[in-house]
């Protein structure tokens, strides 16, 4: 898709009252520079599981204050249904198979993952004069070079596999157990500290030791993903709900918790009003036996962690910048993870090409309730299975549910819905509508073709 740069656009009043706005918030008797970034990205968290998105089982004060104080996308989408492509997407701004990660990177030292000739973020905002720190989770190489140091970041604490015991931090999956933590490529031991506390305090240090300078934090919970140890606070608080639902919300809550932290931070160093904060799950919630075959919440959505229905790559997103952007308001419009990368740019003046991005830039969206940047978007999981959507329109191709919500037979292996009459995707329209059929066929085709 060749696009023209972005700088050849013209504003909207909207946007120009924005930025405005920005050069007051940024004059020199506050603060001259740029503002700061902050991505909090949860791993496996369903796609109503925060209050301000319907549970009403749930307590998440904190990811609610987000929406209180910006904007909560309802039609939000991963770029992906499994963790790496996910992040690649998000740190790339491009799909996960264009970026070069369509699946998941193994979690063994030693092996790559993202390709390190691609620009990342945190390599962009580096070069424009930011302090980047990663904390958390990673699974995007285990090698030297995809690690987060060899990927733009200055400064990286946390696991680079796919996931860990919160306790131990030996990787959780399958043997031989290995030992997964790491500071700046070093392996470092911190046996019986629970991780989210570790982590939630390695933020606050990153902020306090970096508050008089530009810095982006990618900031990777690995929770609510398994193992599903919440802390004990929070497992007493849902007792009375039924398993595996007391053990995910006592995950959800600790993740809250410790998100507030990370804002009370910003609000103690005065720096809450000069750092856009950005709430993601990376994709849906997962039913796999390690998560007790459940847990997670999709609501209406059919799907889960693995599956290209909507509960398994819609997911909650918030994006907060007290007094710049829009406070208690909501977005309808369709966006993708990998759009976050080029929003960031364009709200911090950086210039940039938009043929450099399969991700649009949310800015007039934000500001403005512009209409959706996206005409199309595609998800590819692997030759057999994929996704398009279109407008309205979806269509996928040999679909998997590991929700159950309906039986999957071997006519639907072409399975096509209206998402605004039929969110809940229960209802195959491929055989009344083979115009639209071929339409979306014949968009996935083009666009695979323009991908090296």
């Amino acid at each position: 898709m060749m696009r023209q740069p972005f700088r050849t656009r013209p504003l909207s009043i909207a946007l120009l009252v924005v930025l405005t706005a920005y050069a007051c918030h940024n004059s020199p008797q506050n603060a001259n520079r740029l503002p700061n970034v902050i991505i909090i990205y949860t791993d496996d968290q369903g796609t109503i599981d925060a209050n301000c998105y319907g549970a009403k089982d749930l307590y998440t004060p904190n990811i609610d204050m987000l929406a209180e104080t910006g904007v909560r996308f309802t039609q939000f989408y991963a770029a992906a249904s499994v963790c790496s492509p996910s992040r690649a997407a998000l740190l790339t701004g491009k799909t996960p198979l264009a970026a070069g990660l369509p699946g998941n990177a193994p979690s063994l030292e030693g092996e790559a993952g993202l390709p390190s000739e691609q620009m990342t973020i945190a390599e962009k905002l580096k070069a424009h004069g930011f302090v980047t720190g990663h904390i958390g989770k990673w699974h995007l190489g285990y090698s030297e070079e995809t690690m987060p140091n060899g990927q733009g970041f200055d400064y990286s604490f946390g696991h680079m596999g796919g996931c860990i015991d919160n306790y131990s931090h030996f990787f959780y999956w399958d043997g031989p157990n290995r030992h997964d933590l790491w500071e700046n490529n070093k392996e470092v031991w911190m046996d019986g500290a629970y991780f989210q506390d570790i982590i939630s305090q390695k933020a606050v240090h990153f902020i306090q030791e970096h508050k008089d300078v530009p810095f982006f934090l990618y900031y990777a919970i690995n929770l609510p993903h398994y193992p599903l140890q919440g802390t004990a606070k929070w497992r007493e608080y849902y007792q009375h709900l039924e398993s595996p639902r007391d053990k995910y919300a006592a995950c959800v809550s600790t993740v809250d918790e410790r998100i507030g932290i990370v804002l009370e931070k910003l609000e103690a160093l005065k720096l809450r009003e000069n750092t856009i904060v950005i709430f993601q799950s990376d994709q849906g919630h997962s039913m796999e036996e390690r998560t007790f075959g459940g847990g997670g919440n999709a609501g209406q959505y059919r799907g889960a962690k693995f599956s290209l229905f909507e509960g398994g790559i819609r997911v909650p997103a918030i994006i907060s910048w007290p007094g710049i952007i829009p406070q208690k308001q909501t977005r309808d419009q369709m966006a993708v993870n990998a759009d976050w990368f080029p929003t960031i740019l364009d709200m911090c003046n950086i210039e940039y090409r938009n043929d450099a991005f399969e991700g649009e830039s949310l800015k007039e969206v934000i500001i403005a309730n512009a209409s959706t940047p996206h005409k199309a978007f595609w998800w590819y999981q692997n030759e057999n299975t994929w996704a398009v959507r279109k407008e309205e329109w979806k269509l996928l191709k040999n679909p998997i549910d590991p929700s159950h919500k309906a039986p999957i037979t071997a006519k639907d292996s072409l399975f096509l819905v209206n998402i605004q009459d039929d969110p809940s995707e229960l209802t195959n329209l491929a055989y009344k509508h083979p115009e639209k059929v071929k339409e979306l066929t014949q968009e996935y085709t083009r666009w695979k073709k323009t991908i090296k």
